[in-house]
């Protein structure tokens, strides 16, 4: 259990330090991008997307999990010794995950602390509460009466029909990446 502890930490340290290094450059990310996808679908040039940084959780696990298989492979290939020890593996892969999020948490903290950020929040916050407040009055104001006897029909806005939207098919069409 010893030996899987220390895989564990290495692995949360090792998932700190991939992320930060993707955060910083994601070159090898747009390799693979490139060569994987035409010449449309490729990734745009200001995009800091990388295999963990900005990537959601399942896909980090699968980027993560096939790194580890692949590098599983090669090391059994290369030596003679049988390394194929599920726990220290599954002990890997949690560890660097979970220190792709404690980099995430770190990076995101660091950027939410900013002052424009913080005055953002702010009104959104007043603009929230103030929506509420304007909502509750109307809807005390709306008491029901103890007597019924004419019906009052209510007037209700009939929202506009919208313009048909177009299927994903139909926009590729439009951008002429399929005929």
């Amino acid at each position: 259990m010893t030996i899987e502890i220390i895989v564990f930490i290495a692995a949360i340290l090792f998932g700190i330090v991939a992320y930060w290094r993707e955060s910083k450059n994601n070159k090898f990310y747009r390799l693979v991008n490139k060569i994987t996808h035409s010449k449309e679908l490729q990734m745009a040039p200001d995009n800091p997307k990388g295999f963990l940084y900005l990537q959601p959780f399942l896909m980090r696990l699968v980027w993560i999990t096939a790194g580890f298989l692949l590098g599983l492979v090669v090391i059994t290939l290369v030596t003679p010794l049988n390394l194929f020890v599920v726990q220290y593996f599954v002990s890997a892969i949690v560890g660097t995950l979970a220190g792709t999020y404690i980099a995430s948490a770190f990076f995101v903290t660091k950027e939410g602390l900013s002052k424009e950020n913080l005055i953002e929040a702010v009104q959104k916050g007043k603009d929230f509460i103030e929506d509420l407040a304007e909502g509750k009055p109307e809807a005390e104001a709306q008491e029901p009466s103890q007597e019924t006897t004419e019906a009052e029909p209510e007037a209700k806005a009939e929202p506009e029909p919208e313009a048909p939207k177009k299927s994903a098919r139909d926009r590729l069409r439009d951008k002429g990446m399929i005929n």
